[in-house]
């Protein structure tokens, strides 16, 4: 099968890009049906804004008061820990053998 440069148009700004023909080989070795829809900057847009997408709760923590910020939305009635209180807590069960022997 032999791939040659086409244009196409971005779905989301409508600017022209170039499908070469080495990425649409790659797309033919992963068997990829469908041709790009974003030019090379949108793509990276997307990406980035997908990894700030993280909601921020602000809430106080249950051990020692302070105020601090969470990455989920808290469930009224379960404790929640600050950073140094959640590390402080996890402590002993990093300390903690990790796999026992089994008895016979």
């Amino acid at each position: 099968m032999e791939f040659t440069d086409r244009v196409l148009k971005c779905t989301d700004c409508g600017a022209e890009f170039i499908f070469t023909a080495g990425e649409q080989v790659f797309f033919y070795d992963k068997q990829f049906k469908n041709d790009p829809k974003h030019c090379k900057q949108c793509k990276a847009k997307r990406a980035r804004g997908s990894l700030r997408v993280r909601p921020e709760t602000r809430t106080t923590c249950s051990e020692c008061g302070t105020e601090t910020t969470v990455p989920f939305k808290p469930t009224q009635g379960r404790p929640v820990l600050c950073r140094s209180c959640y590390q402080r807590q996890q402590q002993p069960k990093l300390q903690a053998a990790p796999f026992s022997a089994a008895q016979d």
